[in-house]
């Protein structure tokens, strides 16, 4: 956008030329958010990372849909600001895999070095709160099936006395997090919100492409790290070609 590429009638607006108008240009953010359900622990989990395994799954047991939540496990405590942290602890992560939210970014002004405008709207969609109150409720059961007795010790948060849907809504909308996945802000397609072509090529610039995770037009039910890299990959091979 600073450098004249985006909605047109807005760079004009911000008094920078426009070099060509694509308004898709910052629209069409998305990104997972998460909940964090963390336990305190009865001994040390020896962790090996940052987490130890996912599960994908869909909250009302739908086979033939795709999921619609991951669960993270973590021997360690992830705990939400504000809620005592006291050590030795695993943590059950809520993952929202197909959120509703659909965010922007924009400029502050037309000066690099003022911070941009990020809007995320997370949880504006009621089914994506309730999504988020499925999964508490599903990591809340797991941590208490038999194969967790030996390890089991306070439920840190939201805490054993948060039952009710409205204690769990509470909850989610303040401890609601990212999990760094963002996308879409310059995706590519041939429809006018598209910002880059089949080869990465921005439409209307010679000689520029967009290779990041922000040319993916929706978001993916998994994590972004690996397709993010396969688009290095497949760029690296698109230019080699040229």
């Amino acid at each position: 956008m600073l450098s004249g590429i985006g909605d047109a009638e807005y760079l004009q607006a911000m008094g920078i030329p426009v070099v060509v108008d694509l308004p898709g240009v910052g629209q069409n953010l998305q990104d997972h958010v998460c909940v964090p359900v963390p336990y305190e622990a009865t001994q040390d989990l020896h962790s090996n990372g940052i987490s130890e395994t996912g599960l994908f799954l869909h909250s009302e047991g739908h086979l033939d849909a795709a999921p619609d939540l991951e669960l993270i496990f973590c021997t360690i405590l992830r705990v939400p600001r504000g809620y005592p942290n006291s050590g030795l602890g695993f943590t059950g992560i809520i993952v929202l895999t197909h959120p509703q939210n659909i965010g922007s970014i924009s400029l502050r002004s037309s000066d690099p070095k003022d911070t941009p405008m990020i809007r995320l709207n997370y949880l504006q969609s009621q089914s994506d709160v309730q999504k988020l109150v499925d999964g508490i409720k599903l990591i809340r059961k797991l941590f208490h099936s038999s194969a967790f007795d030996e390890f089991r010790g306070r439920e840190v948060a939201p805490g054993t006395y948060m039952t009710s849907d409205e204690a769990l809504v509470a909850y989610i909308r303040e401890v609601c997090d990212t999990v760094y996945h963002p996308i879409g802000t310059c995706k590519m397609g041939i429809d006018p919100m598209a910002v880059v072509d089949s080869e990465l090529r921005v439409h209307g610039v010679k000689g520029l492409r967009v290779v990041d995770a922000s040319i993916m037009p929706t978001l993916i039910t998994g994590h972004t790290n690996a397709p993010t890299i396969m688009i290095g990959e497949k760029a690296a091979d698109l230019i080699r070609a040229c």
